[in-house]
């Protein structure tokens, strides 16, 4: 994609080998997706730490997710989709002031702009928001043949046995993995399972999503108590 993940290929070879283990934290707005959110917290918080149109934003996903709540499954993942695609594309180095920060959904609504791993876990954790079945879906890390660079995308599996959905920012129309000849899957995981992909499936098992250093990070940070401040403001 437009210039991204550089830092990746590290960050891959040491998924590969078994190395990067951690302990797992979850934190608070995502570990229920039951639980009612707090609309009025969440959007004074991002008013307040990233300003009035933070607060304008979280009040647009909060009306996704009420729309979103009763239609079917593949409308959720096209409202969910359109939704972050309008957000900007920056890289982490520029918008964090480091090579690869995964950022939370409140973080990615509060700054309004990330990379694509930003876009790819917002939708992931919407979707879980609204109902998705972790189990249907997989943030996964592909080889974009269209940039030559590392990519992240999130893959909706409507069967166990089904072609992926992919959810793209490269891209917006979602497709069938098969209709994607330029992505190359690498890993693939959810907050339960880490899988290595040889092909547009669902790859080989590969044990906990807690072996992803990043990914126990990112859920330590979930909600809006940890918020970050970019080093780069986009507006």
């Amino acid at each position: 994609m437009n210039g991204r993940l550089k830092g990746n290929n590290a960050f891959f070879r040491a998924c590969r080998s078994c190395l990067v283990v951690s302990a797992l934290g979850i934190s608070c707005l995502y570990a229920a997706p039951t639980q009612k959110l707090d609309e009025a917290k969440i959007t004074s918080t991002l008013e307040k730490r990233y300003g009035e149109r933070a607060g304008m934003r979280a009040r647009a996903w909060f009306k996704v997710l009420a729309e979103a709540s009763t239609v079917d499954e593949k409308e959720k993942l096209l409202k969910v989709n359109n939704f972050f695609n309008l957000f900007r594309f920056v890289d982490d180095i520029k918008l964090w002031g480091e090579s690869n920060y995964w950022a939370t959904p409140m973080e990615f609504i509060g700054v309004n702009g990330g990379d694509c791993e930003d876009f790819s876990i917002a939708k992931y954790f919407t979707l879980l928001e609204l109902g998705v079945p972790e189990d249907k879906m997989r943030i996964t890390m592909v080889k974009a043949t269209s940039v030559n660079q590392y990519h992240m995308v999130l893959a909706y599996y409507d069967t166990p046995a089904s072609i992926p959905l992919v959810l793209d920012n490269l891209d917006h129309v979602i497709k069938p993995a098969t209709q994607r000849k330029d992505l190359i899957p690498v890993y693939s995981f959810n907050g339960k399972q880490l899988w290595l992909n040889k092909e547009q499936g669902r790859g080989v098992l590969a044990g906990s999503s807690t072996r992803l250093e990043k990914w126990n990070d990112l859920t330590h940070r979930l909600g809006v108590d940890r918020l970050r401040q970019p080093k780069l403001k986009l507006e």
